[in-house]
C-alpha cells in the first residue's frame, strides 16, 4: 500500500491520479494541501507514532510530493515514539532542503518503508529533451543556459535553491528559501529591461525522491511578467505540470520552453 504525504500545489493530485489503487494521503500539521482531501494529518512532533499507524496500516511504500513549510517543533508535544528521533528532527529542521529530505528519508526507511519518487510513480511528470514550442532559443540563450547549469552547481554546495535567471551570462536572481516563484516576483520591476531565461534544474548530488524541481503554468505566466524570453529545464530533472498548458502559454507569451540535456 502507497502513503503519499502530501504538501501543496498540484504535484499530489497528479500523483493520486496515476495509481490504480487510491493511496492513503497524509498531510503534515501546517503545510495541508490545498488540491488533495487528506485522511489523516499529523505534527511532526507526532512523527514516530504517524510512523507506527503506516505500517499498522499496511503501508510499504512512501511518497512525498508537494510544498511544505518547515514546522516549528513544540517540545512539549513529543510524544514517546517520536523521543527517539528528535536528535535528527533538529538537525533536519537546521538543515539546506537536501539535507533535511535526506534526514527525513532516512527515518521512514530505517522503519521499513520504502520512499518511491513522483517521477517513478508517474513518469510522464517528465518531458522528453528538445523545444516543444513555436519559438527557440537561440545562441546568446544556450550560453545564458550554460551558466545557468553552472549557477545552480555552484548554489548545491550551499544547499539552497533549484533555479536561477540570467542573462548575458550574468545571475539576474539566484532562488532562496521562498522559492522561485517569489524570485520571478521581485524581478516585476527589473532596471535593465527583458530578456533573459529562467533556469531550473536539480542540484547536483541532489536526493530525486523528493522536492524535484517542478513547473506549470503559472510558472510560464510569472516568468512573462518578469520579463525573461524563455525557460530552460534540465530534462529528465524538472517535472513539468499540464504540459499542454505549460507550451500553450510559452507560445502565447513568445517564450521558448528547452528542455536541455546536460
Amino acid at each position: 500500500m502507497l502513503a503519499l504525504i502530501a504538501g501543496t500545489g498540484a504535484l499530489p493530485r497528479e500523483i493520486v491520479s496515476c495509481v490504480s489503487d487510491e493511496p492513503l494521503v497524509c498531510a503534515m500539521a501546517g503545510s495541508e494541501p490545498d488540491q488533495v482531501s487528506p485522511h489523516l494529518t499529523f505534527r511532526i512532533e507526532e512523527l514516530g507514532t504517524f510512523i507506527l499507524y503506516l505500517k499498522e496500516k499496511g503501508v510499504t511504500e512512501l511518497c512525498m510530493a508537494g510544498s511544505v513549510k518547515r514546522p516549528p517543533v513544540d517540545p512539549t508535544a513529543i510524544d514517546a515514539a517520536t523521543m527517539p528521533l528528535v536528535p535528527i528532527i533538529q538537525a533536519a529542521i537546521g538543515s539546506g532542503d537536501d539535507g533535511a529530505l535526506r534526514a527525513m528519508i532516512g527515518i521512514f526507511e530505517k522503519a521499513g518503508l520504502s520512499v518511491r519518487a513522483a517521477q517513478d510513480i508517474a513518469p510522464g511528470l517528465l518531458m522528453e529533451p528538445g523545444v516543444p514550442t513555436d519559438v527557440q532559443p537561440g545562441e546568446l540563450d544556450k550560453a545564458d543556459a550554460a551558466r545557468g547549469a553552472e549557477i545552480v552547481a555552484a548554489m548545491a554546495v550551499a544547499d539552497t535553491g533549484q533555479a536561477c535567471a540570467v542573462r548575458g551570462r550574468q545571475a539576474l536572481a539566484l532562488e532562496g528559501i521562498f522559492g522561485t516563484d517569489w524570485m520571478l516576483k521581485s524581478l516585476e520591476e527589473r532596471p535593465d529591461g527583458q530578456g533573459g531565461i529562467l533556469y531550473k534544474a536539480p542540484k547536483p548530488g541532489q536526493e530525486l525522491r523528493a522536492d524535484l524541481p517542478t513547473i506549470g503554468p503559472d510558472t510560464v505566466e510569472r516568468a512573462g511578467k518578469a520579463g525573461l524570453g524563455g525557460i530552460v529545464l534540465q530534462a529528465g530533472g524538472v517535472i513539468v505540470l499540464e504540459q499542454e498548458a505549460v507550451i500553450a502559454a510559452c507560445n502565447r507569451l513568445n517564450m521558448f520552453l528547452w528542455l536541455r540535456e546536460g
